[in-house]
């Protein structure tokens, strides 16, 4: 039976990419971005649901703005949290499957070793107090049809990233200064999006984690940046979190494991410097193209 997809935050990186690969699929998906649907109205998400009738619910909507959840909390529990539940609740009214994506930020970054799917979450800022009251919900509310993918450091085509924010500093400055004392996992959208094609068809549920293979710090991702560039990666600098505003609230060590992808049959994504290095000349084309 052929997949009927909807997706929220379709205007976003992930969500853009995501939607892309399902047309090129010939798989039905309806984009809905955030103009086209309010997650937090109750009224709003049942009708649209009615509407379309989508055998499957990809929320790629949320609160991103890490700083502006410090500032007010609540606002971003209300899409990150509350958006969530109102969809959890609908798919599950109807037996929609609906994956949900979250962040590493619900880790509090003290391990030293990758955060497995089972790990006790423990965030430490608003924002990832937020999403893990999204990921709770959906858990709580879709126990069998429900899928929660943690993903992090996103990069893409769509819209400003870090990859991006390097190309156009390395123009700008002779040196950049990039923290060296936070590890995570850079993860190309297009490999994220081909991941939740594959879980979905597999009938997966439970907690993934959607982020590449290996680990580095935003200095390792900025200096690579750079290579690529045919620049020399000594002029990026590295410089502790307490350097920049609100490093004291990011966690240092959000590397995630990927044992639940092996545990279903399906393969984790690939290194991250192997994406990287396929996805950089695509990261500066012409979006109109």
């Amino acid at each position: 039976m052929t997949n009927r997809w909807l997706v929220t935050g379709a205007a976003g990186m992930l969500g853009r990419d995501l939607v892309a690969l399902l047309r090129g699929l010939n798989e039905p998906a309806v984009a809905l971005t955030r103009h086209d649907l309010d997650i937090t109205d109750r009224l709003s998400v049942r009708a649209v649901v009615e509407t379309h009738r989508p055998t499957t619910v990809v929320n790629c909507a949320a609160w991103t703005r890490f700083g502006e959840a410090e500032a007010g909390e609540s606002e971003a529990l209300l899409v990150n949290g509350g958006g969530a539940r109102e969809l959890a609740t609908v798919c599950r009214d109807r037996s929609i499957r609906l994956v949900h994506l979250s962040t590493d930020y619900v880790f509090d970054g003290t391990s030293r070793r990758p955060y497995a799917e089972s790990a006790v979450t423990s965030p430490i800022n608003a924002y990832g107090r937020t999403k893990q009251a999204g990921e709770q919900a959906v858990l709580d509310l879709l126990p069998d049809d429900g899928t929660i993918v943690r993903t992090a450091w996103l990069y893409g085509r769509h819209g400003m990233n870090f990859i991006r924010k390097m190309v156009r500093l390395e123009q700008l400055r002779e040196t950049v200064d990039v923290v060296d004392d936070q590890w995570g996992q850079p993860t190309w959208t297009v490999d994220l999006a081909q991941q939740i094609v594959a879980l979905v068809r597999h009938g997966a549920s439970g907690v993934f984690h959607g982020t590449s293979a290996g680990e580095a710090t935003w200095y390792d991702l900025a200096r690579m940046t750079f290579r690529l560039l045919g620049a020399d990666p000594g002029r990026v600098r590295p410089v502790p979190s307490d350097r920049i505003a609100g490093g004291e609230l990011r966690p240092r060590y959000t590397v995630l494991g990927h044992d639940a992808w092996r545990e279903a049959g399906l393969t984790p994504i690939r290194h991250w410097t192997t994406a990287l290095t396929q996805a950089f000349p695509l990261l500066n084309a012409d979006e109109s193209q």
